[in-house]
Parts: C-alpha cells; sequence; structure tokens
C-alpha cells in the first residue's frame, strides 16, 4: 500500500524556491490505506475501541477474532427463513473448527463463505430440513465491513498489534501488513515473513 504524497513548494531565507518532500513513515502509508478503505466503503476504527478494555467493546478477550453478535446477526440477516436454532448451528460450525489441520479448517472455511453453512434444523411438523445458510452476501451493500488498524492479537504468550485487519460481517478475513515505502530495508519479503510469524504465533486467527 502505497502513501499519496504531495511535494511543498517554499522559499529559502534568500528568496530561491525550493521543493518539501513529506516525510513518508508508516504512520503515513497506514493512514493512506485507511483513507482509501474508507473511500470503498469500509467503517475504519481503532482496533482499542473494540478491545475487551476498550470504549465499546465487541471482544471477551484479545484472543477472541471473531465478533460474534456481528455474525450472528449477519448470519440472521442474510437467512431470514432460518429458525434461531439453526443460526445457532451455523456460529457454532463457525466458531469451532473440528479439522485436525490449520490447511483443512481453512479449506472448510473456504467452502462455507462460498456455499454457506451447512445446517439442518427441525421443522413445524417435526421432519428434519437441511439448508445452508449465508455468511456473505454477493451484494457488497449488505454486508457489515469494518477495517480496524493496530488489532491487538494474543494466544499462547504472543501478543501481536496487526497493522490493518479487514472484517466482513464479523468475519476476520484479511490481515495488511504495511512498509515504508522510502524505506528501503522495508521490503515486501519482510512483509511476508511477519504474515508467516502470524500463522505460527496466531493459530485462531489463521485456523
Amino acid at each position: 500500500m502505497w502513501a499519496r504524497a504531495v511535494a511543498r513548494r517554499t522559499h529559502d531565507n534568500r528568496g530561491f524556491a525550493k521543493i518539501e518532500m513529506p516525510t513518508i513513515n508508516e504512520d503515513t502509508v497506514e493512514q493512506a490505506a485507511l483513507d482509501w478503505l474508507s473511500e470503498v466503503g469500509f467503517d475504519v476504527l481503532h482496533g482499542s475501541t473494540i478491545a475487551p478494555d476498550g470504549d465499546d467493546p465487541e471482544r471477551a478477550s484479545f484472543q477472541n477474532v471473531v465478533l460474534e453478535e456481528r455474525l450472528r446477526d449477519a448470519i440472521e440477516r442474510l437467512n431470514p427463513c432460518l429458525p434461531s436454532e439453526a443460526v445457532d448451528e451455523a456460529l457454532r460450525k463457525v466458531l469451532r473448527p473440528d479439522l485436525p489441520t490449520v490447511i483443512q479448517n481453512n479449506r472448510a472455511f473456504h467452502q462455507r463463505l462460498r456455499d454457506g453453512v451447512e445446517i439442518e434444523y427441525r421443522r413445524d411438523d417435526g421432519s428434519i430440513a437441511g439448508d445452508h445458510a449465508k455468511l456473505l452476501d454477493d451484494n457488497e451493500s449488505a454486508n457489515d465491513l469494518l477495517a480496524f488498524n493496530q488489532f491487538v492479537v494474543a494466544e499462547h504468550g504472543n501478543n501481536r498489534r496487526l497493522d490493518i485487519a479487514l472484517f466482513v460481517n464479523g468475519l476476520p478475513l484479511v490481515i495488511i501488513e504495511l512498509k515504508n515505502s522510502a524505506d528501503e530495508q522495508a521490503t515486501v519479503d519482510k512483509a511476508f515473513a511477519q504474515l508467516l510469524t502470524y500463522k505460527a504465533e496466531l493459530t485462531t486467527l489463521f485456523g
């Protein structure tokens, strides 16, 4: 993500014109990214706002990475014909992956994002109905889009602060690792290595 910087023309003490280039650092890049995300429809909040000790907490602990109430609201909104027990089952399946590896759980989660969560519920006549609960809507405006900067996740003694995390209907779907574009040492490889560290340390976020 690249910051949009504008040069400023000033004059020195002898009256000669000079061009001052703005300072670009990681904060500049972060703010540019957040501005762009706001422009394309995301609500932008600081991660501390919804932290367990924040002004408007939506997480029971720093290990919780799914915004459960937002997810439940989305399932109910996108699947108005499902009874409450079916919504509960869909929520449970998303929150408690039960496959043995991260890769398997990610594949299963991707399938649920694409096709919905397979659920069953009892009809009023006692018969069992099968259905799929949608987690996302094809209409972008029907989804709850949130971008958090400085989103803290703590797990197994590891405490990490994500530059930007994107949530759709309460689900953390994208992590953005920012680097200063003016720093020659801040490479894409280093950003990718940081994401691999998150993957190894924050299993609830990736699994």
